[in-house]
């Protein structure tokens, strides 16, 4: 690679980031192709240099932070532990990613709303390849007897979508750390597939 596509992709890289932050503070309607452009003291007209509209920038926000959260969970299926501790720790990242990234992450639960129809397969392939994670770490639990659900899919489903909630009622102003909600959603939640 060329020195000047590593320093394009290094501003691209830049520009997402500091996307990611305002997208998250003020949600993908409140923030602006100005603001962005302001954080990195850049002019609006040149961040289409990099993007071709807030709706690409958006995409690449997101597809960015799904990626990372990709290989965060495959990080935990490929340690040498117990699917039920894999599993633990899948939910602590889950979460995580839930509350810090909220709004860029919470993308994922309706991305047809969000994304054009170009943008939505892509998309798409992410999200199964991370629902797939949960799958395999489930089939592999039972497989080895840990865990006894009847029903993988039903039960990652329940997984996520108790663990997406999240986004609608927390507060970090609230009685429990991230820290804490994490350890009483992994102490719950493995019940579902024990």
């Amino acid at each position: 690679m060329k020195l000047s596509e590593k320093k394009l992709l290094k501003k691209k890289e830049e520009i997402i980031l500091s996307a990611v932050k305002i997208v998250n503070r003020k949600g993908y309607r409140g923030a602006t192709m100005d603001e962005i452009a302001a954080e990195l003291l850049m002019t609006k007209g040149s961040l289409y240099y990099y993007f071709k509209n807030k709706e690409d920038l958006i995409f690449q926000c997101h597809q960015m932070v799904l990626s990372q959260a990709n290989e965060e969970l495959q990080g935990h299926l490929n340690e040498m532990i117990s699917n039920e501790e894999k599993l633990r720790r899948m939910i602590v990242t889950h979460i995580q990613y839930a509350i810090e990234e909220k709004e860029t992450f919470n993308m994922i639960i309706k991305p047809d709303q969000t994304f054009s129809t170009e943008q939505l397969n892509p998309i798409l392939l992410i999200r199964n390849e991370y629902a797939g994670l949960f799958d395999k770490v489930i089939r592999e639990g039972i497989a080895k007897g840990e865990f006894t659900i009847g029903e993988p899919k039903i039960a990652r489903m329940i997984l996520l979508g108790s663990m997406n909630w999240i986004q609608q009622w927390y507060s970090p102003e609230g009685g429990k750390s991230m820290e804490e909600l994490q350890e009483i959603y992994a102490e719950y939640l493995l019940k579902v597939v024990k």
